[in-house]
C-alpha cells in the first residue's frame, strides 16, 4: 500500500483522532493500538486511550505477514483484557480492523490456517469482533478465509469516511451499557 493509498490511510487515522476527540467520554474510554505488517510485524502504537493516541505516519514495503500480524493483535488484546480483569475493570468487546491491499505473502500456509482458526474461535466465543477491509487490489476471496464477517472492499481510497464511521461507532458503543446492543451508523465507505 505505497504512494497515494498509504497517504490516504494516514489521513484517515488523523481524521479518526480528530473525530473521536470531539466526544470527551469516548476519547477517554476507547483504546487504540496499531500493528503494521509488511516484511515484519510491528506494534507502532500500543494501547492508549483515544485522547492520547498520536496517529503514526505509516509506510509499506516488502512482504505481507498477515498471519503473524493477526496473531500479534489477538495476543495484545488477550493481554489487555487480562489486565482489565485483574484490576476488576469492565470492558467492551474489542474490535480489530485489518486493512490490506493484498493478500498474505511470505508465511507458511500452516501459520495462515492457525491465524484464521484463531480469528474464528475468538469471534465464536464473542471475545473479539474482527473486520477485514480490502483496498484496491486486495484478494477479497483470500481475506474471506480469515474472517467470520464478510470482508468489506473500501470504495476508492475513502479512508477518511471509514475512520470517521469507526469513530462514530466507537462513540456509540462507549455511551452504551455493557450488555446493550448498539445500532451503528450506516456504512457507506465500502461494499460487501
Amino acid at each position: 500500500m505505497e504512494g497515494e493509498p498509504i497517504l490516504a490511510l494516514n489521513q484517515g487515522l488523523r481524521a479518526f483522532k480528530e473525530d473521536i476527540c470531539k466526544d470527551s467520554l469516548a476519547s477517554r474510554r476507547v483504546e487504540v493500538a496499531v500493528v503494521t505488517f509488511d516484511s515484519e510485524v510491528r506494534v507502532v502504537q500500543d494501547f492508549v486511550t483515544a485522547d492520547q493516541f498520536d496517529p503514526p505516519g505509516l509506510t509499506a514495503q516488502g512482504s505481507t505477514l498477515m498471519g503473524s500480524a493477526i496473531k500479534k493483535a489477538l495476543d495484545m488484546i488477550a493481554t489487555r483484557k487480562a489486565q482489565y480483569k485483574a484490576a476488576g475493570v469492565l470492558y467492551y468487546r474489542p474490535w480489530v480492523f485489518m486493512i490490506t491491499d493484498g493478500e498474505p505473502h511470505g508465511e507458511p500456509d500452516e501459520l495462515l490456517q492457525q491465524a484464521a482458526k484463531r480469528v474464528h474461535e475468538e469471534e465464536e466465543a464473542k471475545r473479539v469482533a474482527f473486520f477485514a477491509v480490502g483496498v484496491e487490489r486486495a484478494n477479497m476471496a483470500r481475506l474471506n478465509q480469515f474472517v467470520v464477517r464478510t470482508p468489506v472492499k473500501l470504495r476508492g481510497l475513502n479512508f477518511v469516511e471509514m475512520f470517521v464511521w469507526l469513530s462514530r461507532s466507537a462513540q456509540a458503543v462507549s455511551h452504551s451499557k455493557m450488555s446493550e446492543q448498539v445500532a451503528l451508523p450506516p456504512q457507506g465507505w465500502g461494499t460487501v
